[in-house]
């Protein structure tokens, strides 16, 4: 295996070189060993973020930024989205409070990002 990542664990964005099998990696061009950690579970498996918006109502705008909780597994993010797309919220909202709790079976909740 041959692959080639841009690591996101910190501001630098090392590019990285993976070789090897999954099970004996061999990563370089990482500045810190931060790297190594992020590389294998990129490749194994890969989670992400997910920061986007849902409607409400009531509120000073007509959308409110929301996000998950914790990191999602990579191949729920669609399913994510389409979910919070649902949404038809009232305000008062609170940050922090669950608009979706458990979201696709996840155990990953989706919470708002700001008072509205």
């Amino acid at each position: 295996m041959e692959k080639d990542l841009v690591c996101i664990v910190c501001p630098i964005g090392c590019r990285l070189k993976i070789t090897g099998s999954i099970e004996k990696m061999v990563v370089s061009g990482g500045k810190c060993t931060k790297a190594i950690g992020y590389a294998h579970d990129e490749l194994t498996n890969p989670t992400r973020m997910i920061c986007t918006t849902a409607r409400i109502k009531g509120g000073i705008h007509k959308v409110i930024p929301v996000k998950t909780d914790k990191p999602i597994r990579d191949e729920f993010k669609f399913d994510v989205v389409e979910e919070v797309n649902k949404l038809n919220l009232v305000s008062p909202v609170k940050m922090g409070d669950i608009v979706i709790a458990n979201v696709c079976g996840t155990d990953v909740n989706i919470v708002a990002e700001r008072d509205m």
